[in-house]
């Protein structure tokens, strides 16, 4: 699967900027960079320099100058990829950034593919393969849990356990399997209530990883909130002061939102995207039953609803309810606004909403927010000093540690049934690989090209 051949990319941001990075790795990456690379002292080659050193010079094409550039040099194994390694740092201009690849590739490299500098780090023993999911699931990061997770997971996370199960698992394996070449002589040599106690553990630490995994879901991802409710009641408002901008136009006229207003803000490290909706109301005005019509639909997407009366509405619990009809399973937070203008007359009602999670505040004067805030993390079940390293966010660990669970069941009820070596062995097995699918330890072509086929390129 692992090719000689030298590959290059580009590895900063497409675009112009101050400086740009472009890498090498393959057995002939600093011979091919010292074909382009003059140095200051230009008797200095680098292939005769030591790894972890910087070198700077110019990018020469024949006789023509390109660029002044730093150059890193990083010799296997101890490089990100495992193998020889050049950094180029030049100037960011594009023209620059091609002319000194084309001139790369002219001289012996071929463009990587997208993830191929992660792959072959993987390949060469590097990383494992979440390790090298979680390169991808960092650089996509958008919030600071988005980011701990992704780096808790490239450090190794929640593997190293499972890897330690697995490595125990094997043990037990290897004297069942053991067992069946005395099949005559009836012996046992894997102690079956030390199995019996692994296969618990095992099963108990890939349970906490799938409960963990809707969690990680919102971190990765981030939680679409539709924010509802009839004309007037506060809905710009409150957008614009969870934004702290002016992002929706607030007005004292009615059906003033004719189509939906999006943004996003992260709270405690967790992003949600708040969706301003028109009100919802009986209208002739076509463009504004269009508004409507979309509001109903942002609440079918949404994963919660903030649904707003206002305090003053003697009838808002009823809305509540007729809402609930149309939010089904969504998680639903009512929220009552203008407190400062009329708190007394929504008390006297609360008792009928009693069901309902309930915040009270003025968002014209930005009374509870915080309440809201802390409502909204914890309807998502995330607090700040979550234990991040035990958290999965990816659909493919998932599914296997689904397989692996239910192969554990299978384990369990068979030593509970006193079933013979064989069959246990033959599920204990299917634990093994699921474990190692996702670890990379088993895996296929098929499975590592739609993993760094997302990457993008240059890393």
């Amino acid at each position: 699967m692992l090719n000689d051949d030298t590959i290059s990319a580009i590895a900063s941001s497409p675009g112009s900027g101050a400086i740009a990075i472009i890498r090498l790795s393959g057995s002939r990456a600093i011979e091919i960079t010292d074909q382009i690379f003059c140095s200051k002292d230009k008797k200095k080659k680098l292939i005769d320099q030591d790894a972890y050193t910087i070198h700077y010079g110019l990018i020469k094409d024949q006789n023509e100058v390109i660029d002044e550039v730093l150059i890193s040099v990083f010799r296997a194994p101890k490089s990100y990829t495992g193998e020889d390694s050049i950094e180029i740092s030049c100037h960011g201009s594009l023209y620059i950034q091609q002319r000194i690849l084309n001139l790369l590739i002219k001289t012996g490299a071929r463009t990587a593919s997208p993830g191929e500098f992660t792959q072959r780090a993987f390949l060469n023993g590097k990383l494992d393969l979440s390790q090298a999911e979680a390169v991808a699931d960092l650089i996509a990061s958008e919030s600071a849990a988005a980011h701990k997770v992704a780096f808790q997971q490239m450090r190794g996370g929640f593997t190293s356990d499972l890897k330690n199960l697995r490595y125990q698992l094997l043990s037990f394996i290897s004297l069942i399997e053991l067992e069946l070449d005395f099949s005559e002589e009836d012996i046992e040599f894997a102690d079956r209530a030390k199995l019996q106690s692994l296969i618990s553990t095992i099963k108990e630490k890939i349970s906490e990883l799938l409960n963990s995994f809707e969690l990680g879901n919102v971190i990765k991802k981030g939680i679409p909130v539709a924010i509802v409710g009839e004309p007037n009641v506060g809905k710009s408002t409150l957008l614009n002061v969870l934004l702290n901008e002016d992002k929706a136009i607030v007005s004292e006229i009615a059906g003033t939102t004719r189509d939906a207003v999006e943004d996003v803000i992260s709270l405690s490290g967790i992003l949600f995207r708040f969706i301003d909706t028109a009100g919802l109301r009986k209208t002739d005005d076509a463009i504004e039953s269009l508004g409507i019509e979309r509001t109903i639909q942002k609440i079918e997407n949404a994963e919660i609803v903030l649904f707003m009366i206002d305090a003053k509405d003697k009838q808002a619990c009823e809305k509540v309810f007729e809402i609930k009809e149309r939010a089904k399973d969504k998680k639903l937070i009512l929220v009552v606004n203008k407190i400062d203008k009329s708190e007394s007359i929504f008390n006297e009602k609360i008792s009928d909403c009693k069901d309902f999670e309930t915040v009270q505040i003025s968002a014209k004067h930005k009374q509870n927010i915080n309440v809201l805030t802390e409502t909204l993390l914890k309807t998502v079940h995330y607090t700040p000093a979550g234990k991040s390293d035990t958290i999965i966010t990816n659909t493919r660990h998932f599914e296997l540690l689904q397989k692996a669970y239910d192969a554990t069941l299978r384990v369990d009820q068979g030593l509970t049934a006193g079933i013979s070596g064989d069959f246990l062995a033959q599920d204990i097995r299917e634990i093994l690989n699921f474990i190692g699918e996702i670890t990379g330890e088993f895996t296929t072509d098929e499975v590592l090209g739609n993993i760094f086929d997302n990457f993008c390129i240059g890393k």
